[in-house]
Order: C-alpha cells, then structure tokens, then sequence
C-alpha cells in the first residue's frame, strides 16, 4: 500500500505544480513507482511540465465519471516506466468531481504505486477538498514573499482539520539570495517560526527550472543543477533518509542561515 501527499499552497504562482513534477520525478529516479494526479481541473498544467501533454486522451473526469477505466486514462512517462500522470480535465469545472470520488481513486492507486502525488489548484475552494480527501501527507509550498506565507498558513490550518493527514511539511520555493541579502525576503527561519511546521526543503530560484518546465524536462533531471539536487535531496527524505547538507558555499554565504535549518532536519 503506497502513501497518497497532497502539495498545495493556498496562493497560486508558488511554483506547486513545478514542485510536484520534479519531487514525482526525483522519486521515480530512486526507483519509486510513482502516480501524479493533477486535481486543478479547466486548468491542467502537470502535463505540460512532463511534456506528456500531447498523450492525453481520457482524464480525471472521465475515470470518475466511469466514462474509462483508470488505466485508460493513466499516461506512462517517456523517461520511466515508473513513473505515471492521471491528468485533469482541461473543459470541465472541479464540480465535475466529489472528494469521495477522488478518495476513491486514491485508494485504487495506492494499491498499484509506492506514492500517489495530488498537485492541488490554488485556493481553498472544491478543488483543495477534492485533493485533500485522499492524501496520507501534506507538502505546503511557499515562497519568501508575505502573502504567500500567509496563504500557507491558513492552508496548514485547514490541513491540520483533517485527522486522515499528517502533520505538513514544508518547502520554501524560489529563494534569491541576493534579496534575502538586501533584506527585501523573509528568511527561511522566519517562515518555519511562524509557520511551525518542519522544513522539507528549500529550492532556489533559477531559471533553468523555468526553461525545463517550457522543454517538458523536469530540472530534476539535470544532475548538474542545484535545483535538481534540492528536489533530489526531498525525496530523500520523503523515504525516511537523513541527507546531508548541501554545500552552498558557493552561493557566497547567502545560505548559511539555511543551512543551519537544514542541519536540524537531517
């Protein structure tokens, strides 16, 4: 029986659907057999991510509403065979689909995968229930920006309502550490503070992540890539490993705060 997480963030543009693909990814890489569903139904993006987009023939709504079956609908990755997209439907609303539907489905998917990811739409609306209703995890993606902190917040919230979740973990995406330099971002230890939730991990910006994701090439492919390590580095601990540290000396000391964080969760 695989583990369903749900990867959300209540503010939308924090980069959930990029963390899910490169974390599925990562996971695939270290031999996970992996299913990504992508919940943000009238406006899928996952597949576009994996450059899986031009295979789609049935989708979410149509595995609910038993117009196909679920292999039908799900779409092998061209890099792995363990590693599988449900994606959404691009002309329907997230009415289409009830959370004990999607419960479910989950529920069918766990039995196949050791991880089921939930790319979950922005907001706390039918979409975030859906997602929501068949995880075991919950990773909540922020950035260093206040609003998005605050979305975060209220999303860990409401997670925490829910008894069949996990207490969330969290990553802090699209760090520049020259404005956490020039004090215009809120420090990676400040968010965990007001957040009180433990750091999965932290992704800096770059924008090779930007120009992977337009090439349907997830960055975590790129093993030279500090971003693709960061993603790498969260699998990891998804499965239970205690990862070093990453040598960000490099980055001229802008992460040493950061490190010390990621020393505590090691």
């Amino acid at each position: 029986m695989g583990e369903a997480i749900v990867i959300t963030s209540g503010k939308g543009g924090v980069g959930k659907t990029t963390t899910t693909a490169n974390i599925g990814t990562a996971l695939a890489l270290n031999g996970k057999r992996v299913c990504m569903i992508d919940t943000d139904i009238g406006l899928r993006n996952l597949d576009v991510v994996m450059g899986l987009e031009n295979r789609i023939i049935y989708d979410l709504v149509d595995v609910v509403k038993g117009d196909c079956k679920l292999h039908q609908a799900l779409i092998k990755d061209k890099r792995f065979d363990s590693l599988s997209l449900l994606p959404a439907a691009q002309s329907k609303d997230k009415s289409a689909v009830k959370p004990s539907q999607m419960k479910k489905l989950v529920d069918e998917l766990k039995q196949d995968y050791d991880y089921v990811l939930i790319d979950c739409p922005a907001g706390i609306e039918q979409g975030y229930k859906n997602a929501v209703a068949g995880a075991d995890q919950a990773i909540v993606v922020t950035t260093p920006e206040k609003s998005s902190v605050r979305d975060a917040d209220r999303i860990i919230g409401l997670l925490e309502k829910e008894n069949h979740v996990s207490p969330p973990r969290l990553v802090v995406n699209r760090i520049r550490p020259q404005m956490l330099k020039n004090g215009d971002a809120i420090e990676v230890d400040e968010i965990v503070a007001v957040l009180a939730v433990d750091l999965l991990g932290i992704v800096a910006d770059d924008d090779d992540v930007i120009k992977a994701s337009n090439e349907g090439q997830p960055i975590a492919l790129d093993p030279k890539s500090r971003a693709s390590i960061a993603y790498r580095n969260i699998a990891r601990r998804i499965n239970g490993e205690s990862v070093p540290l990453l040598n960000l000396e490099e980055e001229k000391g802008m992460f040493k705060k950061m490190k010390k964080f990621f020393g505590m969760r090691a």
